[in-house]
């Protein structure tokens, strides 16, 4: 790719990009157009900016992308619950397919004939961006330095950065810093001593909430509203999208919401431990759930679950811009039409707890048929016996199989 002219940089200003970017123009001889996408992560902006400055970058995208990161795409996947190996929210997984769709975008708009991420050869990400890039145009070249150059380690980026005088936030004295990723849906930690699966996690490295042991000894309650499936509301307040996201992920940070340790296995077949911040996000799928459960009929909720899985799995390997992602896409929203109402939560030590759930529109739950009162009629009991009967057929005849 020796007649690659511009590139465009996804560059977040931290070690690896910091660095990728001085070594494209000392490897390729192009000009480099860096991009960062703001989705939350707020602190890292400006000395991105300056940072490509210094190194003399002409084009320099600093694209807020909150609103659209939110609505356009946390939400649809919060829609169908989707949770990644029952733990992971998936909130490094989600924010690359917009990331891609807009390096691309500027790419098309700057003349540039190549596209370049920070991406490790170990890692997921690297499948996401690639897959993404592809997806939305086919021609374009790739440049993924970890696959080419030999700082192949955190200590070799840290001495090439400071040969080159290139300064890095959260240096730490004798060792690398946490491999971090941050946007509104939340904060990722890897590398240093998570290395170690045994090792906990020091108290001084979550960024975003108090431990549950410290979090208030009160509750705190909430009623979140939703509508066709979002959350528009919290406490009767309409926000949008970005800022209802902020304000549960603060409201869950105060309560010790949304920690989790995991070792999850990776797309190109390792397994890695990763520490994850997901407040808000924990909040909004126990609340989703909650309006879900008395908003969608019984074969409707199953179903989703049944393809959550696959789901969750197409996000996290990078397939967000699959045909068979926006298939099932456009399943899970038709079920969303009704999932409309308000749902109360008790926010308390680490925990989230429903209690209340109302839509005065959908509700499928009918008091009379629940109660265990006199139902004056609205349901048959004798009704059940031929129900019984009709499902016992098999597992009887099944039964006088194997005991004659």
């Amino acid at each position: 790719m020796s007649d690659i002219k511009k590139v465009v940089l996804a560059y977040s200003g931290g070690l690896d990009t910091s660095v990728i970017l001085k070594w494209l123009e000392d490897t390729y001889g192009c000009e480099v157009v860096t991009f960062t996408a703001d989705l939350g992560q707020g602190e890292e902006l400006e000395p991105a900016r300056a940072k490509a400055e210094a190194f003399g970058i002409k084009d320099i995208y600093i694209d807020d992308l909150r609103e659209e990161f939110v609505r356009d795409y946390v939400f649809p996947m919060f829609r169908a619950n989707a949770i990644y190996e029952g733990e992971y929210l998936l909130g490094t997984s989600i924010a690359r397919p917009l990331i891609a769709k807009r390096q691309i975008e500027i790419a098309r708009e700057t003349g540039a004939d190549a596209v370049c991420h920070g991406a490790t050869g170990k890692g997921n990400d690297q499948v996401r961006f690639e897959l993404g890039y592809y997806g939305l145009e086919p021609g374009i070249k790739v440049i993924a330095p970890w696959r080419e150059w030999d700082l192949n380690s955190r200590e070799k980026l840290l001495a090439y950065a400071e040969q080159h005088g290139i300064s890095i936030e959260g240096k730490q004295e004798g060792g690398s810093p946490y491999s971090m990723d941050a946007n509104l849906l939340h904060i990722s930690y890897e590398g240093g001593v998570l290395e170690d699966p045994w090792t906990p996690s020091e108290e001084s490295m979550w960024r975003w909430s108090v431990s549950p042991e410290q979090a208030p000894d009160q509750p705190t309650e909430i009623e979140i509203e939703f509508e066709q499936g979002d959350p528009v509301a919290i406490d009767g307040e309409r926000l949008s999208p970005a800022t209802l996201l902020e304000r549960l992920n603060k409201l869950g940070g105060d309560n010790g919401i949304g920690r989790i340790d995991i070792v999850e296995n990776r797309y190109v077949g390792m397994k890695s431990r990763g520490c994850y911040e997901t407040p808000g996000g924990t909040i909004l799928l126990r609340a989703h759930r909650a309006i879900e459960s008395i908003t969608l009929d019984r074969e409707s909720a199953h179903l989703k679950d049944s393809i959550m899985p696959k789901y969750a799995e197409m996000i996290y390997n990078g397939y967000w811009w699959s045909p068979e992602r926006e298939a099932m896409q456009a399943l899970i929203d038709a079920t969303q039409k009704t999932v409309n109402g308000v749902v109360r939560l008790k926010l308390y030590k680490g925990n989230v707890d429903v209690v209340g759930r109302k839509s005065e529109r959908n509700s499928l739950f009918d008091t009379r048929i629940a109660t265990f009162e006199d139902d004056a009629g609205a349901y048959d009991q004798k009704d059940a016996e031929g129900f019984i009967r009709l499902n016992a057929l098999r597992l009887k005849l099944a039964a006088a199989k194997r005991g004659g």
